[in-house]
């Protein structure tokens, strides 16, 4: 049970909406490897996790006992391996004591899926994400402020007391897709350019009138075609739009407060730019770091009554 550099203890696993991600973990917390596959809840059927995982860790599986996976994500949805129940804010982010284990065929195997948090009122949830948190928490004990998690659907996280009290999500990232790849806008966005100038204008113009924004929106096309907009400036003006409404309703949360974003350089780095120019300075921590510290705070904790 053994890779190059060194023996494998446990298994950390991110099981999303697309894709498995895998580390191969030792003793004293390092990664051995890192494996992947496009595998994710959205394409899976409950009876094909299993054979997934045992197809990715074929190598290092056990002559005796079993191989601990500790997962979080999707794999623990309704709809995914098996329902992980949420835990209800203000509550710290669950752990392994709150895990569900789930019952293999291969005795070779010992998985416990964490859940993630609910919130009833705003209604809201979360699954994946709660253990990026409890990295933050892990790499800054006593952290007392707001983890900001831009994606597809960017988390907004109130953490006091090592507690998450409250959150918000917002489909920015999906809107943005939406609009970019099925709108009349995807004729002025093509491509993969920037302009932080444009970004930086329609950040503040969003946030100065988010009730026009409809009509900022479909000013980019009028702006391509008379103006012959840059595909560049076009692209960043839809993200500086939409993340500058987000920005003015999730206010509350980062002003005045201080922010710590959780995600990969450039989704990150716009939501950095955007609060900067509001005067929040606001560093990233990678995902991938904070997911996997959340991992190894929940396996230290780890015990034989996961159920």
């Amino acid at each position: 049970m053994a890779v190059a550099g060194g023996k494998v203890a446990w298994v950390a696993a991110d099981w999303g909406t697309t894709q498995l991600r895998l580390w191969l973990m030792a003793p004293d917390g390092r990664v051995l490897d890192e494996r992947r596959a496009g595998c994710g809840m959205a394409t899976m059927q409950p009876d094909g996790y299993e054979p997934a995982l045992l197809g990715l860790l074929a190598d290092v599986l056990p002559a005796e006992g079993a191989l601990t996976v500790v997962c979080c994500g999707m794999a623990g949805s309704r709809q995914g391996w098996a329902e992980a129940p949420y835990a209800a804010v203000p509550c710290p982010p669950p752990s392994s004591d709150r895990a569900t284990r789930v019952a293999t065929a291969d005795k070779r195997l010992r998985v416990c899926l964490l859940p993630g948090i609910r919130q009833d009122d705003p209604p809201d949830v979360m699954r994946g994400e709660e253990t990026q948190i409890a990295g933050v928490l892990a790499a800054f004990p006593g952290f007392d402020g707001i983890v900001c998690l831009p994606g597809t659907h960017t988390k907004w996280a109130h953490v006091s007391a090592g507690e998450v009290v409250s959150f918000r999500t917002f489909m920015t990232g999906e809107l943005f897709a939406l609009l970019r790849d099925g709108s009349v806008l995807r004729h002025a966005v093509q491509g993969h350019g920037w302009d932080d100038a444009a970004f930086d204008a329609a950040v503040s113009d969003a946030l100065s009138r988010p009730a026009a924004i409809a009509a900022e929106l479909f000013a980019i096309r009028a702006a391509a075609l008379l103006r012959d907009l840059r595909p560049e400036a076009a692209r960043a003006r839809l993200s500086g739009l939409l993340i500058g409404i987000e920005l003015a309703a999730a206010r509350p949360y980062w002003l005045g407060q201080e922010v710590r974003i959780v995600g990969e350089a450039g989704i990150a780095g716009a939501y950095r730019q955007a609060l900067a120019a509001q005067g929040v300075a606001a560093p990233i921590l990678p995902a991938d770091e904070m997911t996997r510290a959340g991992l190894l705070a929940a396996y230290a904790n780890l015990g034989e009554t996961a159920e």
